[in-house]
């Protein structure tokens, strides 16, 4: 009966939601998102900027790629949890963009992490990695969210984003009560 439930919901799920869009990254976006990241702040490195928004959408696409994301985040959700696939939650791509920007170095950019809160009828919280220039919040940055469409990387200025209310990731895990919190913002 249980698989009968679940089979009938992730194909109620597939009906309204349809698939994600296809993934990959064109000029324009990489550049949009590039001068963008030059916009925060006039101590961004242009060559850093140029550097970070490639590899937010370069990554963006080899995660779902590696997380073989076949259908809209919310199926994959599912299939993650019902151990059908390994990876591919909001936080698995937050975590794992947020680990490949570090590796870069970026003397005038930082990489943090965001969490929203749920506001929707499904109680799902959101995670993703934020771009900011050295020594900014996440206030003063840009969404980097490959989740959102499966793969297709969705950014905007956090407090500009039109569907979630973002926070620090520490100010949530704490306000949980968190008894362990990683070190990494």
């Amino acid at each position: 009966m249980k698989s009968i439930v679940v089979s009938l919901l992730l194909l109620a799920t597939a009906l309204v939601i349809g698939c994600a869009p296809p993934t990959g990254e064109g000029p324009d976006e990489v550049s949009q998102l590039r001068h963008a990241i030059e916009a925060l702040s006039p101590d961004v490195d242009p060559a850093e900027a140029a550097r970070a928004a490639h590899i937010a959408y370069s990554h963006a696409t080899a995660l779902a790629e590696e997380y073989q994301v076949t259908t809209s985040p919310i199926l994959h959700n599912t299939l993650v949890n019902s151990g059908v696939r390994q990876r591919g939650l909001c936080y698995h791509y937050a975590e794992d963009m947020q680990a490949r920007l570090q590796s870069e170095g970026f003397q005038s950019l930082t990489i943090l992490r965001a969490i929203a809160e749920p506001r929707n009828s499904f109680r799902i919280e959101h995670s993703s990695a934020v771009i900011a220039p050295k020594g900014a919040d996440i206030y003063g940055g840009i969404v980097l969210d490959p989740w959102r469409y499966g793969g297709k990387l969705y950014w905007s200025a956090t407090s500009d984003d039109p569907r979630y209310d973002w926070e620090p990731r520490l100010t949530v895990l704490r306000r949980r009560g968190a008894t362990r919190v990683l070190a990494s913002n």
